[in-house]
């Protein structure tokens, strides 16, 4: 209501437009000082999530005994454990640390830094598919959520139809999550643009602020809160029972034990062995008869690399390594994908806000679009009382293992390493702008996983065959189309420079052009889109697969031709579900 004497006065009219107007596309100030309370406030965090069940490996019994023993808390480990503590005694065994106290992980101004981190305790374990693009797989507690640009939507409501889960089940289970995790970003003027740019490129309607999964442009969530703060799968322990749960970190399970029953033709699990730092093996085993499980949720490297090291899996692979067969399962690690993704940098001609994926474009034909922007592309970090000298160069740069100017096979550790130093000495309007990138559905190409060594704490030898179906290449090229559209667009006109000249004028375009792919394109690419997606391919750290429901797990997860075994992530997806997994993936383990 307006106050006494000024009803619909043209200046009440224009404050309260001015007020929506900012309250849409402006950070508010919190998430600027969130940063800067510095220690005290993650003091206060840590104290809060001091989960007095969790444990470091070392201090573990060796030997033990539980209903349930689920293998890796991640995205989904955490979700299940904290649901199967309500009524069990329930193991979770993490490989990783802690996400609490972890500036990379908690802060969103921090976000590449975690990718960047290469040492033996980074949350982020890098690794190369064997079509030679770098990847990372999450080593902590809370897995992948710790690690993501934080965007929150549902699968559609045909994905679920198809992967015959009950709707009432799913759609009570999403809101489990999103009433822990969930927040509704505040939306900058750069994904403001983003957002009307789509939609004058065609991508509609205009879905507003939405969790589903549907055609159209949208604001989907976040587990960023207003502070830029993380919030994590490991959250969801605070739901657990602290008297039916234990969780040990920096445990490395190397083992299934699988025995046979009498009466039963199948081979049974019974427990799991594991090793602390120290190098010290720990067993654990089920109690409580049949209804009690080892339940993997190790992720779509972790799982099936596990069972294979366990003796489920193809029989010529395993005795490749001297492993003992305890069950012939040639799909263990087959139709494993991984989403390509294209990304292009656009520079703006005027500062831009620090902002993650917040806005997605659905199209019709199989891409989706998004962006994320701002001064972290160049600009050191934002620790007070930190001298600056680190730059990561955002998620999409050198530091995090993508170079997308050269093709997959010439991405050397010298490579990144030189683009790297090379792109400390550009001016710092270069880095100005933001990434628009897209993903496309499915995929429709598919690969592999197999065992390098019986080495857990190894990377499995991984190939996802980028592009091998020419559909996806195909939406790809749609997608970019629809990426050059936006960058034309009138709405996003102020975030991109008005002609070549202007850009040469303010930095050294060339030089940018050979460490980031710029829109518009260098008049030397002369390349056919076609050839442009598979040059300029990258991960979006959206790979699933190799555990397929169907033919190695049941509808109800459990392994096929095993009993006592459950295999509960994003290895059972045949695709990827929405435009980003993680809120599947914790629904999933609720």
């Amino acid at each position: 209501m307006a106050a006494p004497g000024h009803r619909g006065s043209p200046v009440a009219v224009l404050t309260v437009a001015a007020i929506l107007l900012v309250s849409l596309c402006l950070r508010p100030a919190a998430a600027q000082q969130g940063e800067d309370k510095g220690g005290e406030e993650e003091t206060q965090r840590q104290q809060r999530y001091n989960f007095r069940f969790v444990r470091h490996a070392r201090d573990a019994p060796l030997v033990s005994h539980f209903n349930y023993i689920v293998v890796g808390g991640g995205t989904a480990g955490c979700p299940l454990a904290a649901t199967l503590s309500e009524h069990s005694r329930v193991l979770l065994l993490e490989r990783g640390g802690y996400p609490y106290g972890n500036r990379n992980v908690s802060s969103e101004y921090h976000f590449a830094d975690a990718l960047a981190d290469t040492s033996p305790r980074s949350p982020a374990q890098r690794f190369v598919s064997e079509d030679g693009v770098v990847n990372a797989r999450a080593r902590v507690l809370g897995g992948g959520s710790c690690l993501n640009a934080g965007f929150y939507t549902r699968a559609s409501g045909e994905y679920v139809r198809a992967a015959g889960w009950d709707a009432r089940l799913v759609n009570a289970s999403y809101r489990w999550v999103e009433k822990e995790l969930v927040s509704r970003p505040d939306v900058p003027k750069w994904q403001c643009a983003l957002r009307e740019g789509l939609l004058q490129a065609g991508v509609t309607p205009d879905n507003g602020y939405t969790f589903d999964h549907v055609p159209g442009t949208k604001i989907g969530g976040t587990i960023f809160d207003s502070t830029g703060r993380r919030h994590t799968a490991a959250d969801f322990l605070r739901a657990a029972n602290p008297r039916r749960l234990t969780v040990f970190l920096h445990a490395t399970v190397s083992q299934i034990l699988f025995r046979h029953r009498e009466g039963s033709a199948k081979p049974v699990a019974y427990g799991v062995v594991f090793t602390d730092p120290m190098g010290v093996q720990h067993r654990v085993y089920l109690r409580g008869g049949g209804k009690s499980e080892v339940i993997l949720a190790a992720g779509t490297l972790g799982s099936p690399q596990l069972l294979m090291l366990s003796g489920v899996g193809p029989r010529g692979q395993l005795e490749k390594h001297g492993i003992r067969a305890v069950m012939d399962h040639p799909m263990v690690g087959q139709g494993v994908a991984d989403n390509p993704m294209n990304s292009v940098f656009v520079p703006s001609p005027v500062p831009v806000t620090l902002s993650l994926v917040q806005i997605v474009g659905v199209t019709r034909f199989g891409s989706f679009i998004e962006g994320v922007s701002g001064s972290q592309f160049g600009i050191p970090l934002h620790a007070r009382g930190v001298r600056r000298r680190s730059h990561t160069f955002g998620m999409f740069s050198p530091m995090t293992g993508q170079l997308g100017t050269l093709p997959p096979s010439e991405r050397t550790p010298d490579a990144m390493r030189r683009a790297a130093d090379a792109m400390r000495g550009l001016d710092r309007r270069a880095f100005r702008g933001g990434f628009i990138l897209e993903k496309i559905l499915g995929p429709l190409s598919t690969g592999h996983i197999e065992l390098r060594s019986t080495d857990p704490r190894a990377n499995p030898a991984v190939t996802f065959n980028y592009f091998k179906d020419p559909k996806d290449v195909e939406r790809c090229v749609r997608g970019i189309e629809t990426i050059e559209r936006v960058v034309r667009s009138r709405a996003f006109s102020r975030f991109t420079y008005a002609n070549a000249t202007a850009m040469d004028a303010a930095f050294d375009r060339a030089k940018l052009a050979n460490f980031l792919n710029l829109l518009p394109r260098h008049p030397r690419d002369t390349r056919p889109l076609q050839q442009y997606c598979r040059d300029t391919v990258m991960t979006i750290w959206h790979y699933h697969g190799g555990c397929h429901v169907g033919p190695v797990v049941d509808q109800d997860y459990r392994v096929i031709g095993v009993e006592g075994l459950r295999v509960v992530d994003s290895s059972t997806f045949k695709y990827s579900p929405g435009t980003n997994p993680q809120a599947t993936v914790m629904m999933l383990g609720r």
